[in-house]
Parts: C-alpha cells; structure tokens; sequence
C-alpha cells in the first residue's frame, strides 16, 4: 500500500494522539479514585491540607492546648461537625452540635463516623472525628484534595500538548519520512535521500538509512555493470567459435585441425573466465575455504617468477627478487597467495613492452610482511588507481581480448588477500611504473 508523507504523519500523530489521550484517561480514573476513596472510607486515605496545619500545631506546642486558635482559621470546619480527639481517643476540642459529647470524656468512634488521623514522626497523635457526615459535607472535605489535584491535572494537560507538539515537530515528521523513504526504497527508487533534521538519534537514523540506500545504488549499480560486463566478455569467445564452427559448415573454412584448434582455444578462455567468475565470487562472499599454515614469502615469490621464467624471456622481460634479511613468514594459504602473486605478475607481463623489467621486493616491520610488485612498465593514470582491482577494468579497453586474460586476475588477488586478512594497493612509481603492495601480519 502506497501512502503519502501526510498520510503517514497524520497516522502517527494519530497514534499520538490516542497515546495521549490514554494517559489523561488514567489521570482521570486516578482523579476520581482518590475522590471517591475520600468520599467513601471511613478514614481518609491520604493527608487532607487542614490535618497538616493541626500537626504542626502539636509539633510546635506539644500537645493540644489552645489547639481552638488554629480551629478558627480553617474555613472548611466551621460549617462541620467535628470532635478533636487525641492518642487516646479522649475529646479534646467539642465542634458537634451533639450535646452529648464532652471535653475530657473518652469518645466512642461510630459507623458513620469520618477520622482523619493525625500523626507526627509516624506516630498517631490524635483523630479528627466528623460527625453526622452528609456526602456533600465528605466532598466538602475533599474539596482540599480535589482542587489541588484539579490543578495539577490542569497543568499536566497543558504539559502534555506542548511535549506533543514538540515530537510532533521533532520525532513524527522525521520518522514519517524515513518510513516513506524506506516504502520508495522497497518500490525500487534507490536514489531516495532523506534530510536529517529533529534529535541526534534521529538524525542518525537518517544518515544511517542515507548510507543504506547508496549502498544498494552502489550494488545495484555494481550488479548491472557486472552483467553488462560477462555478457561483454563472452560474446567475444562464443562469436568466434560461432563463426569458425558457420563457416566449416558453409564450406567456407576446411574442417582440419587448425580451424578446430582456434574453437578450442575459444573455449578454453571460456573455461577460465567461467572458473574466475566463481572463485572472485566465493571469495567476495566469503565462502572460499583456506587452508592456512607457515609461508615463507621468499620460497613462494622465487617460486612463482620460476612459473613465468619461460614466458618472460620469450618478451626479453627481466623478473628478479630484491630482499635483506629478516624473517619474511605469515600464516596463509600458499596455493592462494601463489595465485595473487601469479596474477599480478601475469598482469605486468601482458601490460608492459619488451625489454622491460619486473622485480619482486621484500620488507619487514616489527608487526608486518610486505610484498611489492614492481614494473617499470606505462604504468596507470593517477586518476586511474582507484578501479585498478574493479571487475573487468583494463587500462586500454580496446586491448580486452587481445592482451589475453579474463579482466579478474587483479580483482580475484584483491578478495583473495583481504580474504585471509591482508591489505592490496596500487600506486605508480616515481620513475614510471606500476606498484603493487601486498602487507599482512607476521607470525
């Protein structure tokens, strides 16, 4: 269901709005609890204003002599009939129209009878006894109580619509447009952006879903080009084979070894590519197992140039191994790492003129191995570094078959080194050239 901005906000501010009007519901029920408690109980359960004024009469005094000064002052119990008793439930100020009671005598409490205790330090110190009480006398009690809290109920509504108004503007504004976003999002428009605006936790959020969303452009961008790419580079090999395999039908070509070897070859380029694909994929997500153990890099690197001797001098190519002592050893897979260091070498070969040369160098530090890959070949624009590990980069597009290669090797030694928890860089040499750098950790 596709909604609005407007009609996602005014949903959570009606969310907001229920939310609000619930609590003052409780506030309410609350209100007349305490109402009703006082109107009912026969001892109220919560300390009434005028009780107060009479314990701080006894705390003063210590006790309830000329306790009647302060009788006079408290309009709310002059229009009662009320009996002030002490600890002892003995009548110490007479306000009933009862003539029966008297100052002095014990004082039996009745059914009917409202007490309002009064204590001092947690200790009853004497009872207010309304007599002959009416409801409407009991809410006249209570209007000590309900006034307060009426005010304060006020005041707690008039707090509560500005704190709505302020995550109006500051909470449901933001977040109706990130869930809006995010419904764009979810429809296929991954250019959607949103301003980050309201608290810091909001504006968070927004830079985080920001960033989510141009990763998935990026990927899906990434994704395309990817496609557009493989479907690139087997057009090539399967047009060939398509044309020699035509034209061996059509009497055009002879059906002998030699036109049956350039198929061949076609497919064998297939192969590898197809072989590539999946290894960077592994490697991309993951998946691809290691079996790690002690690498010597001089033994690996001297290794691998023995590999590419044959090819090398075929193109008058010197490849040589600069080092010092040290100890050049990491934990790896071999296999792997002799594949990186492979791939790279190949790629200088296929990249530089002849008579160039290729050299190997190695250095320590105190915590890491490092490996550089050096050309003294054209070298790669400045500009042009950042997508030297990219899928099917080429720094002379229109040399994409005939330098040979699949367009994965540097992107597969890239995955393949921060795989096992190394680090790959490009950088061009002062003197002209290409450098690779390979670090890990030592062991």
């Amino acid at each position: 269901m596709h909604s609005s901005v407007h009609e996602i906000r005014t949903r959570l501010l009606s969310l907001l709005v229920r939310a609000f009007v619930f609590v003052l519901f409780l506030a309410l029920i609350f209100f007349l609890a305490v109402v009703g408690a006082v109107l009912t109980s026969q001892t109220s359960p919560i300390p009434i204003p005028f009780g107060r004024a009479l314990e701080g009469y006894y705390i003063g005094h210590g006790n309830w002599d000329g306790v009647e000064k302060v009788f006079d002052t408290l309009e709310e119990l002059k229009t009662l009939d009320v009996l002030l008793l002490d600890e002892e439930q003995r009548i110490v100020l007479d306000h009933d129209s009862d003539p029966a009671s008297a100052v002095g005598s014990s004082y039996e409490i009745r059914p009917n009878d409202f007490l309002i205790n009064l204590t001092v330090e947690g200790q009853v110190v004497g009872r207010l006894a309304f007599t002959s009480i009416t409801p409407w006398s009991r809410l006249g009690i209570a209007r000590a109580v309900v006034i307060p809290v009426g005010i304060i109920s006020l005041l707690l509504s008039i707090f509560l619509l500005i704190v709505a108004t302020v995550l109006v503007r500051r909470f449901v504004n933001p977040l109706a447009d990130v869930i809006y976003a995010a419904r764009e999002v979810t429809n296929g428009k991954l250019t959607t952006r949103i301003s980050s605006e309201g608290p810091q936790d909001m504006r968070s959020l927004s830079e985080s879903f920001n960033e989510m969303t141009a990763a998935l452009e990026r990927n899906d961008r990434e994704r395309r080009d990817l496609l557009a790419d493989i479907a690139h580079e087997l057009r090539t090999p399967l047009s060939v084979i398509r044309g020699r395999l035509e034209g061996i039908v059509d009497g055009i070509y002879t059906a002998d070894d030699g036109q049956v070897s350039l198929a061949l070859e076609q497919t064998y380029l297939l192969e590898r590519l197809v072989d590539d694909l999946r290894l960077l994929t592994l490697a991309e997500t993951r998946q691809l197992h290691f079996e790690k153990k002690k690498v010597d890099f001089v033994q690996l690197s001297q290794h691998t140039i023995e590999m590419f001797s044959a090819e090398a001098r075929e193109k008058n190519i010197s490849i040589s191994l600069e080092m010092g002592k040290g100890n050049y050893t990491a934990e790896l897979d071999p296999q792997r790492m002799e594949q990186v260091i492979g791939n790279l070498i190949g790629n200088s070969l296929r990249y530089i003129p002849e008579g160039s040369k290729i050299w190997l160098a190695l250095e320590e530090t105190s915590k890491e191995v490092k490996l550089f890959v050096n050309d003294n070949g054209p070298g790669v624009a400045q500009d042009e570094l950042p997508y030297l590990f990219d899928r099917f980069w080429r720094k002379d597009k229109s040399r994409t078959r005939s330098a040979g290669g699949t367009g994965l090797g540097l992107a597969i030694a890239k995955q393949l080194v921060e795989a096992q928890g190394g680090t790959i860089h490009a950088s061009k040499l002062r003197e002209g050239g290409l450098q690779i750098a390979i670090e890990f950790r030592k062991m």
